[in-house]
């Protein structure tokens, strides 16, 4: 057992300074606390966090910046041999070397207590670190990379497998992941926290005493252009509502106009004047083009909490969504939102004509609750907490 450090040295890493809300708001709280620092190959970035220190690996699309940030670093290191080292490998233009180099040397200035990966192929760049034990490595878990693509490549479980007990630590942003992880490695001793993503809650105003089911319903989906989103079966569930004369408007935001595959069911069922696909926005406008909407439709096959949910429940915007990934512990039917069977444009159809026929008391009702729960469950201070105390243990524990 290690002596308690009050404050802790941190590099948060996900491999360029353009790192996610998540991490930026992360960022923010554990500043206060604790020396971060943001490692990462892109060091434009306009609107750094204050204390925050980034420290640039030189670029992966510049091969002369690399080098340049290589040559500074083998500078600074006062090593002869670093030094020799980099201009040799300058003259070979072995960039994969002088990226591992850069890291190499940035570790040591640093020498950090916990080093927090943001993303599983971030794993390769520190496999030496990891395997010497140099340095306390947790892995944040999250999305596709843990819920689907080690179940469709056996060569990408087979190095989950062989990598995860190497690791000391992990973030899990749903019990649902976790479960996942454990199928992929699981030990009495692992060190498996679940985190949920954390919001400043002063920015979200609730729309809850304005909530009217309108006709049309007007109904919007927010996400990429990805089969794991569960569109088609979005668009098919519109079909069914326009079979029965029931009047909608279903926009798709953050997909575009190109998507052929979305454009062609459209088409097929005759819903061009009743489906809009729209490309991706600016996030205070896709809050905006929630608030416009009656609910926020969630129909995919596969997600951990999924934020675009958090922040219409926030928002006071109702949710539905597929009962998928940790979904169910953010939403319970009929009291915070809807959930639906995954894979059923049936179950959709359904439930979009049952809400709207609910009464506005029951839907305000329902609005409020789900905004108290993502404010208990979502708030910013809790998130920062409790990835605190996965610090903690991690860096404690032998």
């Amino acid at each position: 057992m290690q002596l308690y450090k009050e404050r802790l040295k941190i590099i948060i890493f996900d491999g360029t300074f353009k790192t996610t809300p998540f991490v930026n708001r992360l960022l923010e709280g554990l500043v206060q606390q604790h020396e971060i620092y943001v490692l990462g190959f892109n060091e434009e970035l306009d609107d750094k966090i204050e204390h925050v220190k980034y420290v640039p690996l030189g670029s992966n699309q510049n091969y002369s910046r690399l080098a340049y940030v290589s040559l500074k670093y083998a500078i600074q290191s006062r090593k002869i041999i670093v030094f020799f080292n980099t201009i040799k490998l300058l003259i070979t233009k072995n960039r994969k070397v002088l990226q591992q180099q850069n890291i190499s040397i940035a570790l040591s200035m640093i020498h950090p207590d916990i080093i927090h990966l943001q993303w599983l192929s971030n794993i390769q760049l520190f496999e030496r670190y990891i395997l010497k034990k140099s340095y306390k490595f947790i892995l944040s878990q999250r999305g596709y990379h843990i819920n689907v693509r080690p179940f469709v490549s056996q060569e990408n479980f087979e190095y989950m497998h062989y990598w995860f007990p190497q690791l000391d630590g992990f973030h899990s942003v749903s019990n649902a992941v976790k479960q996942v992880s454990n199928k992929i490695y699981t030990a009495t001793n692992k060190i498996d926290c679940v985190v949920y993503s954390g919001y400043d809650i002063s920015k979200f105003k609730s729309k809850k005493e304005q909530y009217k089911t309108s006709k049309p319903i007007r109904i919007i989906s927010v996400g990429r252009d990805h089969w794991i989103k569960g569109y088609s079966y979005a668009i098919n569930a519109m079909a069914l509502l326009k079979s029965e004369n029931i009047e909608f408007h279903y926009t798709i935001l953050g997909v575009g106009k190109d998507c052929e595959e979305l454009q062609y069911l459209i088409n097929e069922h005759r819903l061009e004047d009743d489906i809009s696909l729209e490309p991706k926005v600016m996030q205070e406008e896709v809050y905006e083009k929630m608030c416009e909407n009656d609910m926020l439709l969630l129909p995919s096959l596969a997600e951990g909490v999924a934020n675009v949910c958090i922040e219409a429940m926030l928002l006071g915007v109702p949710v539905m969504s597929t009962n998928c990934g940790g979904m169910s512990e953010l939403i319970s039917n009929n009291e915070t939102g809807f959930i639906v069977p995954i894979r059923s444009s049936e179950a959709i159809a359904d439930a979009i004509k049952n809400i709207s026929l609910k009464p506005e008391k029951e839907m305000i009702e329902i609005v409020e609750n789900a905004r108290i729960k993502a404010i208990d469950q979502h708030n910013e201070h809790k998130m920062i907490t409790d990835m605190e105390t996965l610090y903690r243990r991690v860096y404690e524990d032998n």
